[in-house]
């Protein structure tokens, strides 16, 4: 009945519509009865949030007036609507009780020429994590974090719970004082050993573990390339090609391979995991892959997005072993253009999983052992990486300094060091190899058909780019040219950064700009891609790993091979535009779960490091204290409380004035301190300025 009423609103042309007008499209003769079922049904979807309640009894569809989506409250009290492609602010006054996490159904509108939100309905509230305790006789929930109500855990009888385990909430029902919650999924136990980064997952919504009908299904699948396999496919077992990736990888998407041509010109194969072949449209797999959305990647696990029988094995590109694949062989001239390009099954044999470091020692000119059959190709390699990096540069690709930091754990998770993520040689050549398969694939689908999935960047918000040029002016540097910031393009950011290239202030410059830039996400509209001055580009090397590239996939072999898929075209594209926001939001699901588990990690190894003084880079300030990396890439903050003196945030937010209104400390400012507390449980790292520190003295 609900997808019926729903169909009626939609047919409506979402006009308002009371529940006597929905009762008379259902049906003929309607009793008060029937009346009561649709206002009941009616009242479903808009506590689901599908329909939003108007004036006098009257109902529409949720538009782009309303969205439904999460928020995230901050300590001043205001708001943001969480949106893939930018989030909306919402003032305090129009917040509710909605906490971080909530979904809500918001609505949008404009104050003072700027969009903003307001919490219309809170749809499903997110209680985060509890442990269970029991207290003579009595099963009971504890928050893992401050909550405002009190949890009152309803009975479980399908589920046994144990004390000390960690479960996930979800909220029954709640009054003024109180929230009536039951355990929906147990995370694990307070005392095993990963429990921590269990947490940080369960909090961010990460799916683990497979479904039991994927599991039946991935038992049916070959371990092998089989003879039937080779049907329709070419044999390139002969030919040299190789895999590059970190030491430790296990899921290896993406092998090469080059030749020279007679006419100079370099012809080169990316050959990319068949994932396509073992995962069928709409199956268990495909659906679970799809849940995930893509492989999250923490400091020390991994939750696939395929299981490992697939992942580490058959899918993945392992050396000596036949594998199936989809191969982009682009023939490249000396200035970087593609001049022809061709997609095709294959068959494959990696000669050797190469890794990084080996790679580097060799493309820096140097000899690894084991690699000397493959030296003269990568050599060329790097010859043909260059040729295409200058292309990029030259089309407005932006290079940003990378300020990732990988985290190096022990056998038990623990954290034994923090260092600085490099790109060297090998990692810019694959890098540079991949966007070339990326945008000769997206070219020949979109050649051939009307659809597209594209990976897009957009231009950066004008006045977020002005006030960059502001910053840096804080700073004492001038950058000579006048901007269009209504019409940024990529040389002009190009420019920006060459320009700020040799300042003492570079990092946290280019770090700033980075920021200022908009967020890359998926989608059917193609708007090209801002930050590699891409006017068409999509994701299709890491199948293993990202739903996007299964789905473009399975677009080569419908529109481009021709091949029977389980799904027609028309079928495949209708759903397109939800499987964008879908991946579009678990990516950046992925990438928070990544980053608190980092700051989790480092504020446990910090823990230890009390007392210990550092020097530092003030990276950010707010009225009550500022942000600092040290120099050792540790991220924590130095409370205002701590410094004898009185500081006030200038209006632009770049700097402290004294009591005396000089500048006392400013964005940039290299200080050094101490470190005074570390929570691994609120992921947090506290500082106070060292004494006798030439910007203030610690109490």
């Amino acid at each position: 009945m609900k997808d019926r009423i729903l169909r009626i609103f939609k047919r409506s042309g979402n006009r308002k519509l009371d529940p006597i007008q929905v009762a008379k499209h259902l049906m003929k003769d309607y009793t008060p009865n029937d009346i009561k079922n649709i206002i009941d049904d009616i009242n479903v979807l808009v506590s689901e949030g599908e329909l939003v309640q108007c004036k006098r009894n009257t109902f529409k569809l949720v538009d782009d007036e309303y969205i439904k989506s999460k928020v995230e409250r901050v300590q001043s009290g205001n708001g943001w609507l969480l949106l893939p492609n930018g989030d909306i602010f919402i003032d305090k006054r129009d917040m509710k009780d909605a906490l971080t996490g909530d979904v809500c159904l918001c609505e949008t509108f404009k104050r003072k020429g700027k969009i903003e939100a307001r919490v219309v309905k809170i749809i499903e509230r997110a209680l985060g994590l509890g442990e269970i305790c029991v207290s003579e006789g009595v099963t009971f929930v504890k928050p893992l974090r401050d909550y405002p109500k009190d949890l009152i855990l309803l009975e479980n009888k399908e589920m046994a719970l144990v004390e000390g385990e960690i479960v996930k909430l979800k909220s029954v029902r709640e009054d003024k004082k109180s929230v009536y919650v039951k355990v929906i999924e147990k995370v694990g136990h307070k005392n095993s050993p990963d429990i921590d980064t269990l947490k940080v997952m369960a909090e961010m919504e990460i799916p683990t573990g497979f479904s039991e009908e994927t599991k039946k299904e991935v038992k049916k699948i070959p371990k092998e390339v089989l003879r039937s396999d080779y049907e329709g496919r070419e044999d390139l077992t002969n030919e040299m090609i190789f895999t590059i990736d970190g030491k430790d990888t296990k899921d290896i998407d993406d092998a090469i391979g080059l030749k020279i041509l007679d006419n100079g010109n370099y012809l080169l194969n990316v050959s990319i995991a068949d994932v396509s072949r073992y995962v069928k449209f709409g199956s268990a797999l495909f659906n679970d892959a799809y849940n995930k959305g893509n492989s999250t990647y923490m400091a020390d696990r991994v939750e696939p997005m395929l299981p490992v029988e697939l992942s580490n094995g058959i899918c993945s590109l392992n050396p000596n072993q036949l594998r199936c694949a989809v191969s982009c062989v682009m023939e490249i001239d000396k200035l970087g253009n593609v001049v022809n390009k061709r997609l095709f099954p294959s068959i494959i044999k990696s000669r050797k999983k190469m890794n990084y470091d080996d790679v580097n020692v060799i493309l820096a000119g140097g000899d690894v052992e084991g690699y000397s059959e493959f030296k003269d190709t990568l050599l060329r390699m790097l010859e043909l990486s260059r040729i295409l990096k200058k292309r990029k540069v030259e089309r407005g690709e932006i290079e940003f300094d990378s300020s990732e930091i990988k985290l190096i754990v022990d056998e038990n998770g623990k954290v034994t060091d923090i260092k600085k993520r490099t790109q060297g040689l090998g990692e810019n050549l694959i890098e540079d190899f991949m966007i070339a398969s990326n945008e000769a694939t997206i070219e020949i689908i979109t050649s051939l058909c009307d659809y597209g999935l594209f990976r897009v960047h957009g231009k950066p918000n004008p006045k977020k780019v002005e006030e960059f040029v502001k910053f840096v002016s804080s700073l004492g540097y001038t950058i000579n040219g006048k901007f269009d910031y209504t019409d940024i393009s990529a040389r002009d950011i190009q420019y920006i950064l060459k320009s700020l290239k040799d300042v003492p202030d570079y990092e946290i410059i280019s770090r700033r700009l980075l920021r200022s830039m908009q967020k890359a996400i998926y989608s059917t509209e193609n708007i090209g891609h801002f930050g590699l001055g891409s006017k068409k580009y999509t994701h299709e090397t890491s199948p293993i790993r990202r739903f996007c590239d299964l789905l473009i996939h399975y677009m080569i072999k419908i529109v481009v091979f021709e091949w029977d898929m389980g799904v027609n075209l028309e079928s495949l594209a209708s759903g397109l535009v939800e499987a964008a926001e879908h991946i579009s939001v678990t990516e950046r699901r992925s990438d928070d779960c990544e980053y608190a588990v980092n700051d989790m990690k480092i504020a446990e190894y910090m823990e230890g490091h009390i007392g210990d003084v550092y020097d530092a880079v003030v990276d950010g300030l707010l009225k009550n204290g500022f942000f600092v990396e040290t120099s050792n890439y540790v991220s924590g903050f130095v409370s205002l409380d701590s410094i004898n003196d009185y500081y006030i945030l200038s209006d632009d937010n770049l700097c402290y004035t004294n009591r005396k209104k000089q500048v006392a400390l400013k964005l940039g400012d290299k200080v050094r301190v101490r470190c005074v507390a570390a929570n691994k449980e609120t992921r947090h790292v506290d500082f106070v300025l060292e004494e006798g520190d030439k910007n203030g003295d610690s109490k």
